[in-house]
């Protein structure tokens, strides 16, 4: 096949490319350029749009021997990921720009780039695998627990996963980097990239304040109504948070407190004790069934509530409009805008997802030794 290779500039994208070239297709380099301004984005950014990531994704090519381009998608990233960003928490939930890229970027307008230039498919180096289901292609965990990358995959259409390759799936992440030392890749130590890559110094709150603006508000201890702090803009907090509340009134018993809720447009953030977070009941909007029909009834599955965790069994039952899911244990409630990927019930394989749905500032609360946090579990089987 002729497939497109997105590299990136790290050691995951030229070995995923070097496997796709030594399968047998014929293979073709590609670097997305996002950022409007690659050489600040150098400036204390560690991501993948920065001009030594591109650098590194054309030396990586010139090794392989494979042809190589710059594709400039950083006014459809701009308008796609970044604006979606900022106002996703401007109305008081917090996005995934990572998944987002997946959706909007690296499987849409690459795909149809990919396509429309005479292409087959896309050569991605996400940990993830894709197996054989009736009907097509489904989306499984990768083989390394660590770096499995199938939730911010999940929220994909199925016909999106038919035209990617991901050459990674059945490794381990040592296993890629002392492949690259074999095969002479100066990346093969290139460190991870883990921050929001159009956002230097980690400052998200002080990034997002140069675009929104100062708003200042209250927040409000929600077992009391009393206000116990002031914030600069409400949008700069969100569910779970512990860090960083400035808070100017003490809790009676002395324990730290949680972000429960962001309501943007009374410009309050309402606070309170950890088990206010607890919940059995969870409603997702903007379904999304990949790796099954939709269910006429309860399905029994497994729900990753966050990029960096493991899966809680539940109860899924489906409509036209969402998913309501009902949990074995009570889970500690994931902020609005994050993603729920709902896998089978040996948690191997993805069967849906969709978006976690703004509810009630307090659920349902239960003791605090209960609470585990959103994503926790047991090990996978």
């Amino acid at each position: 096949m002729r497939v497109i290779a997105a590299m990136s500039g790290g050691v995951d994208s030229a070995v995923a490319a070097a496997r796709a070239r030594d399968a047998g297709h014929d293979v073709t380099g590609v670097h997305l350029a996002l950022s409007p301004s690659p050489a600040r984005a150098a400036e204390g950014a560690r991501g993948c749009c920065t001009l030594d990531d591109a650098r590194d994704a054309r030396r990586a090519a010139d090794a392989l021997g494979i042809p190589f381009y710059v594709w400039d998608l950083a006014a459809r990233f701009g308008r796609d990921v970044v604006d979606d960003f900022v106002e996703t928490y401007a109305r008081g939930e917090t996005p995934n720009p990572c998944l987002r890229c997946n959706e909007r970027i690296k499987f849409a307008a690459v795909l149809d780039r990919a396509q429309a230039l005479g292409f087959d498919a896309v050569v991605t180096g996400h940990y993830a695998r894709l197996v054989d289901v009736a009907g097509g292609v489904g989306l499984a965990r990768a083989a390394d627990p660590g770096k499995d990358q199938s939730y911010v995959l999940g929220t994909l259409r199925r016909d999106q996963w038919e035209r990617a390759i991901f050459p990674l799936g059945d490794s381990q992440k040592s296993e890629v980097r002392a492949e690259a030392a074999t095969r002479g890749l100066a990346v093969a130590d290139k460190r991870d990239s883990s921050d929001i890559c159009f956002i230097p110094q980690r400052d998200t709150a002080g990034w997002l304040r140069n675009r929104l603006g100062e708003q200042p508000g209250s927040v409000v201890d929600a077992t009391t109504g009393r206000e116990v702090g002031r914030h600069d803009g409400a949008y700069a907090f969100t569910v779970g948070q512990r860090r960083g509340l400035d808070l100017s009134v003490p809790a009676a018993d002395g324990r730290p407190r949680f972000v429960l809720g962001v309501e943007p447009a009374a410009r309050r953030v309402v606070v309170g004790p950890r088990e206010l977070l607890a919940t059995r009941e969870l409603a997702v909007s903007a379904p999304v069934w990949n790796g099954i029909d939709a269910p006429a009834g309860e399905l029994r599955c497994r729900v990753q509530l966050q990029a960096h965790g493991g899966a809680v069994a539940a109860t899924a039952v489906a409509d036209a409009s969402g998913i309501a899911l009902t949990f074995d244990e009570p889970v500690r409630r994931p902020a609005p805008g994050q993603a729920a990927v709902l896998y089978d019930e040996a948690d191997v394989r993805v069967l849906g997802a969709g978006r976690v749905a703004a509810g009630r500032v307090v659920g349902d609360a239960v003791p605090d030794t209960d609470v585990r946090p959103a994503g926790a579990a047991a090990p996978r089987a």
